[in-house]
């Protein structure tokens, strides 16, 4: 059966309050050891294993979420290991890996051809031996509790009526995840909070004049923590808007550079 990031736990159906308090209850197994995230060989290591998985997602049109499940996996399984010196080939491994499991949770298929254009040459029996460190590592923990599981939840809180406007909500704050991805902060807060920030930041953006309504209903669940989830707004408030600024910067430079001053300005960068 396909794993739905949405619904970590599709086994318990049923039991609908049974869900959410395990959701809450379980999510701290599938995060980092908070150990490592001090560590700024966990913190190269991981931005550059990110880098390349969020290109190979580009260039071999992957599911956003296959690279997202495979970044937790990276994340969680690196906070337990020690990272090898002297072995550029390692993050490799570990990136494909990652992404062959994902691919497998979510029932897609990860063409290895298209990954050795990418520059990633193993034998299967390297990628499946490596599959196997990661699931002991991870105690076969697949089914990864992320935000995406918690939005259901938190929209339900504010008894939205409008549809549109819930798959709206829905739709930013998930947006806002995937665009957050890449920085490491936010692993020091659970994806709870980090779901909830994510939709209290797009009903910010997308409704202000209901924000401080869903604000309210979020905050007041019993499971988050009220200063945290202010910290992690902050945080997620600070890397949308340097991404917005650098999507700005990007379009001046289109809209006003000559393809000779794009080469220049790119080979002076280089050179720094």
């Amino acid at each position: 059966m396909e794993f739905d990031l949405e619904d970590s736990l599709a086994s318990f159906k049923e039991e609908q309050t049974f869900i959410i308090t395990e959701l809450f209850a379980s999510e701290s197994d599938h995060m980092p050891s908070p150990n490592c995230l001090s560590s700024t060989h966990f913190h190269v290591f991981c931005c550059e294993a990110i880098s390349l998985i969020l290109q190979v997602q580009l260039s071999c049109n992957l599911d956003p979420f296959v690279a997202y499940l495979a970044i937790n996996y990276l994340h969680r399984f690196m906070s337990s290991q020690e990272i090898p010196q002297g072995k550029p080939w390692f993050l490799r491994l570990v990136v494909i890996s990652c992404l062959s499991l994902a691919s497998k949770m979510k029932n897609t298929t990860l063409r290895f051809l298209d990954m050795q254009k990418e520059g990633f040459n193993f034998e299967v029996h390297s990628i499946q031996k490596m599959e196997l460190l990661i699931l002991g590592a991870l105690k076969w923990r697949m089914r990864s509790i992320t935000p995406f599981s918690f939005l259901h939840f938190f929209i339900s809180l504010a008894e939205i009526k409008d549809q549109s406007l819930k798959q709206a909500l829905k739709e930013r704050a998930s947006e806002t995840i995937f665009n957050a991805q890449n920085v490491i902060k936010l692993l020091e807060y659970k994806p709870s909070t980090i779901a909830a920030t994510a939709l209290i930041f797009a009903s910010h953006e997308l409704f202000p004049q209901q924000f401080s309504i869903l604000r309210a209903s979020i905050t007041a669940c019993e499971y988050l923590d009220e200063e945290t989830l202010s910290k992690c707004f902050d945080l997620m408030q600070e890397v949308m808007r340097m991404q917005a600024k650098d999507l700005m910067i990007d379009t001046s430079f289109l809209s006003t550079e000559t393809p000779v001053s794009v080469l220049e300005r790119n080979t002076k960068r280089q050179r720094i």
